[in-house]
C-alpha cells in the first residue's frame, strides 16, 4: 500500500515487510516500528504469511493426506493458545501449497514476543469429518522478522515427538509494491514485454488518499453503517507469474435495525394523518358516518400493530443483524436476514487496488404472514380484480340515472392532488413569510426574488385546485352532509333525490332526477367553488402590484404623485376587471356576518362544517378605505414596507388555507368512498407490502452508501448517478416451487416499489457516528433517504448532488432457481412467474442503457479487460432470458457483469442468504479474478473451495448457528472455532456440531 511522507523530508516510512535486514539481529526500534502496519490503509495487515508443506508422512502409507494447518498464537504473560486462523483443506498431497495466507491486522495486538503455533491436521474421512493432527511447529514473531529473507522452515513434530514433514513460512514482501506506488517515477519502462507509460505522481496519491477512505474499519462514514468487519486473505497465481493479493471482507450494518425503526415510524405517522383527515371532514349523515367509523376501526387496528412493532424495534438489544432463525420472528418482521456487505480487494502486480461489493440479505418476504394464501403479486391482483367488481357493480347501480362515478384513474389523481395541496400549501406560507421578512429588512432584491417564487408557487396551487375532478367532489361531500338529508327528506315523485345505498359491501350515493348535476349546485354552486380559488388569485395580484408601488417608491421617491396617480388608474381598471370577472374578497378582520350582501341565501349557502371564511362579493379593498394601503399612511411612516405588505400576506394566506381545506377534506371524502368497501383486504395488503419493502429498502440504503463512498473521486459514475440514476441489480437463487414462489412474489414486488425511493446527499452536522446515518422522510407515495457526508467528502461532489438533486434508482431483479426444488418445479410445477420478472428486468435494462447512451459517454463507464461490449453483453442476456433452458445460471453471470460495467450496485439473496448466496458470491469473486485479474486457470478451483471452505462467507453460517455471537466473539473462541472447516464436509457432521454447540453454550449460560 501507499506509504506514508513525513512532512518534514522526503523519507517514506514503510510497513515491517519492506525492511531487509542487514544483520540477523534487529533494533528494538526497528522491531517495534515492524509491527506498526501501515497508517495509510487500516487493512493493510501488519503481519502476512503464506504456509506450505513438504513430505507429510501419514501412519496410513497407502493414502496421502488431506491436510490443512491452524494457526493459533500467545502472547506473554497469556499462558494460553488463542485460534486466530486457519488454511483451507487440500486433499491427496504430501506437499500442499495452501492459497489462504495468514494476516494480523492492527487489531490482532501482537508483538515481537508473540508465539506463533502451526499444527497440520489430517482429514481422514470428509463425509465422516474425522480428523486428527499429524504435528506441529512453533516459532516467535521475532524470529520471522530478524531472517534476513523473512522465510523459516521449520520441522513437523508429532505428539510423540516424531518427525512427520516440515512446514514453510514465508512472510509477503512489499518492497517492490511499495516502491512502485510511491515512486511512480521509477517504473520500469516495460513489464513482461509491455511497454509502461510514466504516470503522474498526483495521480498515485490520490489513489492512496482514496484506499485510505474507503476501509470498512476506518473509514469515517463507512465504520458508522457497518461493523463486525471479519476479513480473509488469499494469495493466488496469475497467468504472467505474478501474484493477486486479495482481500475478502465482510461487514453487517447497523442500518439493520435503524432503518426499520425510523421506517415504521413514517408509517405510523402516516395512517395516523389519515385517521385525523377522516375526523375533520366534519358531520356527516348516519350512513356515511357509520362508514367513516368502520375505516376509522380498521386503521386504529393497523396503528396499533405498527405501534407494537416500533416498541420492540426500539426495545431490541441484540445484534445488528437478523439471524435466518429469527426471520419469521414477529418483532423483528421488518428486519432484513442476514443482510451483510461483501468486499472484495483485489491488488494486481503493481500495486494498484480494485474493489467489488456486494450486499447479501435474505430474500425480502412476509415470513410471519406465511405463504399459504400466495405472496404479493397474487395477492394484489386479487385485490385488483376485487376493486373491479366493487366498480363495476357500482355502474350497474347507477346506470339508471346520470350520477358521478369515480374511475380508477380519478383516484390516482386524487392522490397526487392531496400530495400537491399539502407541498405547495406549505411552499406559498414559508415564502409568504420569507417575502414578509424581506419587506421588514427593506430589502428591494430579496422582495423581487421572493415575490417571484410565492407567485409561481400560488399559481401552482391554484392550477391544481381548479379541475373538474375536484369541484365534483366539493359536490359530493356536500350531499353527504346531515343539512343536505334533511332537505330532501319529502321529495316529490319528480322532483330531484338523494338515494343511499348502504349494503355490507359498498355505500354510494346516487343523485337522480331530470338533471341530477343541478340538483347539486342547488346547495353548492359551481360558481362558490370558482370564488375560492379566485380569491386567492386576486389576493396575490394585489401583492404584486402593492409590491411594484413600493419598489417604484424607493427608486424615484420624487415621483411619488405620478405613482398616486398610476395606482388610481390601476385601481380603477382593477374595479372594472373585477365586475367582469366577479372576484369575491376576505376581509381578514370580520367575518361579514353584518353584512347582508357578504352573506349568501340560505338556499345556496353550504354547511357550516365544509364552509369557508365569509366571502364577500365587494370589490378588491381600495386603497382610500384602509389606513396601512394608502398614500398618506405610507408618508406617515417612510420605510415600513412590512406595515404595507401584512395584511395582504395575512389575506393571501387565510385564501389559501381555506382553498386548500376544502379541496383536500373533498379529496378525502372522494378516497373514503373508493376504500370503503375494500377496506380490511387493502390495509392487510397494504401491512404486508411495507415490511417487504422496509427490508428492500434498507439493503438499497447500505447499497448506495458504500457505492457512493467507493466512487466519491469518480467523476463519470457522479455524472451518471445525477443524469440517469443509480442501477440496482437484485439477483435471487429462489426456486419457483412451494414457498419460495411465494417468497419470489413478495421479493419482485418490494424490488419494483424502490422505484418511488430517491436519494439526496446532505453534509453532515457533526462528525459522530449517529450523525452519519441516513434520515427516511416522506410517505407510501415515495421516499427520500439523506445520505450525510462528512465536509472533505461533501465537497468533492459535483455541484448538481450538492445543491440537492434527487437522485433517482432504477431497480431490476434476475432469479434464477438452482436448488432441488427448482427440479421438481421444472419437472412438474409452473416457472412463469421466474420468466416474467427477467424478461421485464431485460428490458428495464435495456431502457437504461439506451438513455445511458443518449446522455452520456462512454468514458463515465469502468474499464475492463473484457473482449465483449456492452451491446452484446445485452445480446446475450436477451438471448438466454428467451432460451426456455432449465436452471440457466448464464443469466445470472452476464447480469451481474452488465450491472458492473454499468456502475450499478449488486445484491445477492437467496431465502436466508447463507449456502446458496455463499455459492453466488464466492463464484463471482472467483470469476473476477480468472477474467479481470488473469488468475491462473488451473487454481480456479482450488481458489473457489478455499473461499467456499475458510472464507468470510463462513462466518454468516457461523453466526447462525452459534447464538447469533459476533464474529469477534466466536473467533477467539476455540471450542467454536476448531470446526471452522468442518462445516461444509458433511451434513452428519454439522447436525452433530449444532448439538454440540447447543450444549456448549447452554453449560457457559449456567455457569454464568
Amino acid at each position: 500500500m501507499a506509504g506514508l511522507r513525513e512532512r518534514g523530508g522526503s523519507r517514506i516510512q514503510r510497513p515491517w515487510s519492506v525492511y531487509r535486514a542487514s544483520t540477523f539481529e534487529l533494533s528494538n526500534e526497528m522491531i517495534g516500528l515492524a509491527l506498526a502496519g501501515n497508517s495509510q490503509d487500516p487493512d493493510e495487515p501488519v503481519l502476512e504469511f503464506s504456509v506450505a508443506c513438504t513430505d507429510l508422512l501419514t501412519p496410513a502409507l497407502d493414502r496421502k493426506p488431506n491436510s490443512f494447518v491452524a494457526v493459533s498464537c500467545t502472547t506473554p504473560p497469556q499462558a494460553f493458545w488463542t485460534k486466530h486462523a486457519q488454511t483451507e483443506v487440500i486433499e491427496g498431497t504430501s506437499n500442499p501449497i495452501f492459497l489462504s495466507s495468514i494476516a494480523f491486522f492492527q487489531d490482532s495486538n501482537i508483538n515481537q514476543q508473540t508465539q506463533v503455533k502451526l499444527a497440520v491436521y489430517d482429514v481422514k474421512d470428509r463425509s465422516q469429518g474425522t480428523m486428527y493432527m499429524l504435528g506441529s511447529a512453533l516459532f516467535p514473531v521475532k524470529e520471522l522478522l530478524q531472517e534476513r529473507s523473512h522465510r523459516l522452515d521449520l520441522e513437523l513434530r508429532s505428539a510423540e515427538n516424531q518427525r512427520v514433514g516440515n512446514v514453510t513460512i514465508a512472510a509477503w514482501q512489499m518492497e517492490e509494491r511499495q516502491d512502485q506506488r510511491m515512486s511512480v517515477g521509477r517504473l520500469p519502462d516495460s513489464i513482461n514485454g509491455r511497454t509502461m507509460l510514466p504516470v503522474d505522481e498526483s495521480l498515485a496519491e490520490s489513489m492512496g488518499v482514496r484506499i485510505k477512505y474507503s476501509s470498512l474499519c476506518k473509514d469515517t462514514l463507512l465504520r458508522s453503517v457497518f461493523g463486525g468487519t471479519m476479513s480473509r486473505m488469499y494469495r493466488f497465481p496469475t497467468t504472467d507469474g505474478n501474484h493477486l493479493r486479495v482481500l475478502e471482507q465482510m461487514a453487517e450494518s447497523v442500518l439493520s435495525l435503524n432503518i426499520p425503526r425510523q421506517f415504521v415510524k413514517l408509517l405510523l405517522e402516516e395512517d395516523a394523518s389519515r385517521v385525523c383527515e377522516l375526523e375533520e371532514l366534519g358531520e356527516l349523515s348516519p350512513c356515511w358516518e357509520n362508514l367513516r367509523r368502520q375505516i376509522v376501526s380498521q386503521y386504529q387496528t393497523i396503528i396499533l400493530a405498527y405501534q407494537e412493532t416500533l416498541t420492540d424495534l426500539n426495545d431490541y438489544r441484540g445484534p445488528s443483524f437478523k439471524a435466518s432463525n429469527l426471520k419469521a420472528e414477529r418483532k423483528l418482521e421488518f428486519m432484513p436476514t442476514n443482510l451483510h456487505v461483501q468486499r472484495m480487494r483485489v491488488q494486481d502486480e503493481l500495486g494498484f487496488e480494485h474493489t467489488y461489493d456486494v450486499i447479501t440479505i435474505g430474500a425480502p418476504a412476509a415470513h410471519c404472514q406465511g405463504f399459504k394464501n400466495s405472496g404479493l403479486r397474487k395477492l394484489i391482483q386479487k385485490f385488483e380484480e376485487a376493486k373491479k367488481h366493487e366498480y363495476e357493480e357500482g355502474c350497474s347501480a347507477l346506470s339508471s340515472s346520470q350520477s358521478i362515478v369515480y374511475i380508477p384513474q380519478d383516484i390516482v389523481r386524487a392522490k397526487e392532488i392531496i400530495a400537491h395541496i399539502n407541498t405547495l400549501k406549505t411552499q406559498v406560507s414559508y415564502y409568504a413569510e420569507r417575502l414578509s421578512r424581506a419587506a421588514k429588512d427593506r430589502s428591494a432584491s430579496g422582495l423581487e426574488r421572493t415575490l417571484a417564487i410565492l407567485a409561481d408557487k400560488t399559481r401552482q396551487l391554484v392550477t391544481v385546485c381548479d379541475c373538474k375532478l375536484l369541484a365534483s367532489a366539493i359536490q359530493a361531500l356536500n350531499a353527504a352532509r346531515p343539512e343536505y338529508i334533511a332537505s330532501k327528506a319529502s321529495p316529490s315523485a319528480d322532483s330531484e333525490q338523494v338515494v343511499l345505498r348502504n349494503d355490507q359491501d359498498t355505500l354510494l350515493a346516487k343523485w337522480s332526477g331530470r338533471n341530477s348535476r343541478s340538483s347539486l349546485h342547488a346547495d353548492w354552486h359551481e360558481e362558490e367553488w370558482e370564488k375560492v380559488w379566485l380569491n386567492v388569485d386576486k389576493s396575490l395580484e394585489c401583492i404584486i402590484q402593492r409590491v411594484d408601488k413600493l419598489l417604484q417608491k424607493e427608486r424615484r421617491p420624487s415621483v411619488s404623485s405620478q405613482d398616486s396617480s398610476q395606482m388610481d388608474l390601476q385601481g380603477g381598471a382593477t374595479k372594472k376587471d373585477d365586475e367582469k370577472g366577479g372576484a369575491f374578497w376576505i376581509n381578514p378582520g370580520s367575518q361579514s356576518q353584518d353584512s347582508p350582501s357578504s352573506q349568501p341565501p340560505p338556499s345556496s349557502s353550504p354547511p357550516p362544517s365544509s364552509s369557508p371564511p365569509a366571502l364577500s362579493s365587494a370589490h378588491p379593498p381600495s386603497p382610500e378605505k384602509e389606513s396601512y394601503g394608502s398614500p398618506s399612511a405610507e408618508e406617515a411612516y417612510p420605510g415600513e414596507w412590512s406595515e404595507a405588505l401584512y395584511p395582504l400576506l395575512t389575506t393571501l394566506t387565510e385564501c389559501v388555507a381555506m382553498m386548500s381545506d376544502t379541496a383536500k377534506k373533498s379529496m378525502v371524502f372522494l378516497l373514503m368512498q373508493d376504500s370503503a368497501p375494500t377496506i380490511a383486504m387493502d390495509l392487510s395488503l397494504q401491512y404486508r407490502r411495507d415490511v417487504v419493502f422496509c427490508q428492500t429498502l434498507t439493503a438499497l440504503i447500505c447499497g448506495f452508501i458504500i457505492k457512493l463512498r467507493n466512487c466519491l473521486r469518480d467523476n463519470g459514475f457522479l455524472r451518471q448517478l445525477y443524469t440517469i440514476g443509480l442501477l440496482a441489480q437484485f439477483e435471487s437463487l429462489l426456486s419457483t416451487y412451494g414457498e419460495e414462489l411465494a417468497m419470489l412474489e413478495d421479493m419482485s414486488v418490494g424490488i419494483m416499489d424502490l422505484r418511488n425511493v430517491t436519494f439526496k446527499v446532505t453534509q453532515a452536522t457533526g462528525s459522530s457516528a449517529p450523525d452519519m446515518l441516513p434520515i427516511i422522510t416522506g410517505n407510501r407515495d415515495g421516499f427520500n433517504v439523506r445520505i450525510p457526508l462528512p465536509g472533505t467528502m461533501f465537497d468533492a461532489l459535483p455541484r448538481e448532488i450538492q445543491s440537492g438533486m434527487l437522485l433517482r434508482v432504477q431497480p431490476v431483479h434476475f432469479n434464477v432457481g438452482i436448488n432441488e426444488q427448482q427440479t421438481l418445479a421444472e419437472k412438474f410445477g409452473d416457472t412463469s412467474l421466474q420468466e416474467i420478472i427477467n424478461l421485464e428486468s431485460l428490458s428495464r435494462l435495456n431502457s437504461y442503457y439506451e438513455q445511458f447512451k443518449e446522455v452520456l459517454p462512454e468514458d463515465c463507464l469502468p474499464r475492463s479487460r473484457s473482449q465483449t461490449c456492452l451491446p452484446e453483453l445485452l445480446r446475450f442476456l436477451g438471448q438466454n432470458v428467451h432460451a426456455r433452458k432449465n436452471k440457466n445460471v448464464d443469466i445470472l453471470w452476464q447480469a451481474a457483469e452488465i450491472c458492473r460495467r454499468l456502475n450499478g450496485v449488486r445484491f445477492t439473496s437467496c431465502k436466508s442468504a447463507k449456502d446458496r448466496t455463499a455459492m453466488s458470491v464466492t463464484l463471482e469473486q472467483c470469476l473476477i479474478l480468472q477474467h479481470e485479474h488473469g488468475m491462473a486457470p488451473q487454481v480456479f478451483t482450488q481458489a473457489l473451495d478455499c473461499m467456499r471452505s475458510i472464507g468470510t462467507r463462513e462466518g454468516v453460517i457461523q453466526k447462525n448457528l452459534s447464538g447469533l455471537l459476533p464474529v469477534r466473539d466466536f473467533r477467539l473462541d476455540p471450542s467454536l472455532l476448531y470446526s471452522l472447516p468442518l462445516l461444509a464436509l458433511s451434513p452428519n457432521l454439522l447436525v452433530v456440531w449444532i448439538f454440540l454447540s447447543v450444549a456448549y453454550f447452554l453449560a457457559k449460560l449456567r455457569c454464568s
